[in-house]
């Protein structure tokens, strides 16, 4: 769980941002988010087929939609347009989704309508809807709108991941090739036969590019570890040395080669095309939308850093030294068409600094990777919060910037689809036409969504929000129809990857929602557990009992059957709820709700924890101690009745802010030495049941009571001090173990959705790692789901 401070320190670092912070983060975005869209010159041309090329016209008509593409798409759109969507500093379409959930209430995942108030969030944003527009009441009434949605938002994270598999493999390929190239070179002054070099040159071209790239790419994943912020660090200068020398050789070649070249920019060249075009020509608009791959990237990375420095690092080097690389190599192309491999971004590099090129590009496509694979674990991490991908570890690389994140099992996932396409494929230009088809899906993904943004969180009119939705769609819809031209080239290898993952998505999303629903249909009244009694033979045992459980009120009909079957529960009883809010971040001022079940000589609490889709809260080890502190100074605050809220069992207190003068509980952090390297156990005032059996421990933090503090009333503190004895006495923690069971006479659709929700849940990590319970003190009780 992140403190205070550190939810403090992000908030604080981007709104207070100086020009030594704007730097900082532009010099580090350098080499996480733009070494897509610096290294992709290495395949933008190349993968066009040379027959395509067959003038010096079709060359500046190429590069004219190569500069009018970088200037509407990845320019206006995305640094000008779309980085202004951001919801409270995070990016990607799951933003964007968000955005519409709170403010066009097109969110799925059933609420418990009994705790709508229990769950009410006060949002930090002053945004409201005044006036509904036609458009907001027409999504609020047609339940279909929302699924339609939510698959915008499931498909364009989909291509987010898609990039995350394509792009590594074919930059770091195309950058191999480059190598074999420089070899071959090298062999040439060494033989003279002309039949031995051939025959060098072929064997190289065999055995160099897809080792080497797969070689290459373990590398790349294995530093993935490292963090955003040691990666940046690392990678930066490299694109910084990229980016010049491109940009010198693009000057160079424009005034050697052609200068002629500058008037392409003019749009008359556009109209040419496409009036001359032909099937084979308007396929090559495929390979040019690739050099816009990246530009999604500047989005979705954007919790990694701030507006400001990814806009300054884009427009003042990113795009201008990008339309000087296109320029000149295009000048270069113009006038030797003959020349084998001629659009190649090697062949337009002078001979005598062409090896330094080639080695120099083979750590830019590394760099180049980096910006898929960062947006592919931010889309995820989004997506396990909001109950749309299964269980994975995700693990936190910085302690002051949320956003920045590495999840272990998609990490290696990744690692072997990017070395199955580079086997598979061995092509630039069939890994080229699935990657153009993933990178234009994704940004028309991102326009829709981007227009219902427009119009129903800035409050724009209908007209401007068709004006960018037909806009930018048309010009991406040009593109895609180019891309579906290649489906059989290569582009199909994304829609099977496409199919899997956003079957696993809506499965997942799917078997969550079923089992919620049941989960409230079956729930059993508080009333239930509070009636039982010694008399009705149930008995209460020293220590703390965590029962956790997705509903809100009532009590889950898992711990019921625990009951009914065992008959005691603990002295103190904690329902423990974790609710995902549509929002990056809820700070730990707002974050806790704690309530009672029942009267209070019962000792049974309700805390939900409320997290937005950005925060990782379950992933510490201390979070016991904070579900602990909280419930303390529930017991204190609670007559005071300030931030209260009204739920069917009686009043919830907000717990997070520090009380005036005093604290419910004091921690001994001194007892924080480790014996062993579980998480958790009884404290060292007696001897656990862990230690006798040889199991080493870590003590857990202990709590007394505040010395003087003469205004804490007696019932107060014996209510405390009972809380404290049970904890001393131990703690136990209650997990629902579902068993999932299709209903007979279902129809095909949702007999697979719950199958394949089943064989994730069986197969992803479970709920004991992800809420790093002990398995010594984990009880799981089996109940039967018929969906």
């Amino acid at each position: 769980m992140d403190s205070p401070q550190s939810h403090g320190t992000f908030s604080d670092e981007f709104k207070r941002e100086t020009w030594k912070h704007t730097l900082l983060f532009s010099f580090q975005s350098l080499g996480v988010i733009y070494g897509q869209i610096s290294t992709a010159p290495l395949y933008v041309l190349g993968t066009i087929p040379a027959n395509d090329l067959k003038s010096d016209e079709t060359v500046y008509e190429l590069f004219s939609f190569i500069f009018w593409t970088m200037t509407i798409i990845s320019l206006l759109k995305y640094a000008f347009i779309v980085l202004k969507a951001d919801d409270d500093g995070e990016g990607g379409t799951f933003a964007l989704y968000s955005l519409l959930c709170r403010h066009a209430k097109v969110g799925l995942l059933p609420i418990d309508t009994s705790a709508n108030e229990v769950m009410q969030y006060e949002v930090r944003s002053s945004f409201k809807v005044n006036v509904k527009s036609r458009a907001w009441r027409t999504i609020a009434k047609h339940k279909s709108s929302h699924y339609f949605i939510l698959f915008l938002a499931l498909f364009g994270s989909c291509m987010t991941i898609g990039e995350g598999v394509l792009t590594p493999a074919l930059s770091v390929l195309s950058a191999s090739s480059g190598i074999q190239r420089s070899l071959s070179y090298m062999s040439h002054k060494y033989f003279s036969s002309q039949r031995k070099q051939e025959s060098i040159s072929n064997t190289l071209e065999r055995y160099v590019p897809v080792p080497t790239a797969c070689a290459i790419l373990v590398c790349l994943f294995m530093l993935q570890h490292y963090g955003t912020h040691k990666i940046g660090f690392m990678f930066a200068p490299i694109i910084i040395i990229w980016l010049l020398f491109i940009g010198g050789v693009g000057i160079y070649n424009i005034f050697y080669w052609n200068k002629q070249i500058i008037h392409a920019i003019l749009p008359v060249y556009l109209y040419r095309f496409v009036r001359n075009t032909d099937i084979g020509s308007w396929r090559s608009l495929g390979s040019i939308i690739l050099c816009v791959a990246g530009s999604e990237a500047i989005f979705a990375d954007l919790g990694h850093f701030s507006k400001k420095s990814i806009k300054i690092a884009f427009v003042c080097l990113i795009y201008p030294v990008l339309i000087l690389c296109y320029a000149g190599q295009a000048a270069y192309m113009s006038k030797n068409l003959h020349v084998e491999d001629f659009n190649n971004l090697t062949e337009s590099v002078p001979r005598s600094i062409r090896h330094f090129f080639s080695l120099l590009s083979l750590f830019a496509s590394v760099v180049g990777s980096q910006a898929t694979i960062t947006a592919s674990f931010s889309i995820i991490n989004q997506c396990l919060a909001l109950n749309c991908f299964p269980r994975a570890k995700v693990i936190h690389t910085s302690d002051k910037i949320h956003g920045q994140v590495y999840i272990p099992d998609v990490n290696w996932l990744l690692m072997i689809l990017s070395l199955t396409v580079t086997i598979g494929f061995h092509d630039i230009v069939r890994i080229g036409n699935a990657t153009g088809l993933a990178v234009i899906s994704g940004m028309l993904i991102t326009t829709c969504l981007m227009s219902l943004v427009i119009a129903l969180y800035w409050e724009k009119n209908f007209f401007l929000s068709s004006c960018f939705l037909i806009f930018f769609g048309f010009v991406e819809t040009m593109y895609l129809s180019a891309c579906m031209l290649n489906f059989h080239k290569g582009a199909w290898y994304l829609v099977v990857l496409l199919a899997l993952s956003l079957t696993l998505m809506l499965a997942w999303h799917y078997g969550t929602v079923k089992k919620y629903e049941y989960d409230l249909q079956n729930k059993v009244s508080t009333e239930w557990l509070t009636e039982l009694g010694p008399g009705l033979g149930v008995s209460r045992i020293p220590g703390i009992g965590f029962i956790y459980t997705d509903i809100v009120t009532g009590i889950p009909a898992f711990f019921s059957h625990f009951i009914a079957n065992l008959p005691a529960f603990h002295q103190v009883l904690i329902f423990v709820s974790f609710k995902s809010l549509a929002e990056p971040h809820v700070p730990p001022s707002r974050r806790y709700l704690i309530g009672r079940v029942g009267p209070k000589d019962y000792r049974i609490y309700r805390c939900i924890v409320r997290h937005g889709y950005c925060d990782h809260i379950r992933d510490t080890d201390d979070f016991e101690e904070k579900i602990i502190r909280s419930i303390g100074e529930f017991i204190s605050m609670e007559e005071s009745d300030f931030e209260s809220l009204t739920s069917p069992e009686g009043r919830m207190v907000v717990v997070g802010k520090p009380l005036p003068g005093h604290n419910a509980l004091i921690p001994l952090d001194d007892t924080d030495s480790t014996v062993g390297s579980a998480s958790l156990a009884n404290n060292d005032s007696q001897i656990s049941p862990l230690d006798k059996i040889g199991v080493p421990v870590k003590k857990k933090v202990r709590f007394m009571l505040p010395q003087n503090c003469p205004q804490m009333r007696v019932s107060v503190r014996d209510e405390l001090q009972e809380l404290i004895d049970a904890r001393e006495s131990g703690t136990a923690y209650f997990l629902g173990q579902s068993h999932l069971i299709v209903r007979e006479g279902s129809n095909f659709l949702k007999r697979f959705l719950i199958k394949t929700y089943i064989f994730c849940d069986k197969n992803c990590r479970q709920p004991p790692v992800a809420l790093n319970i002990p398995h010594a003190a984990l009880v799981e009780v089996g109940m039967v789901y018929t969906i």
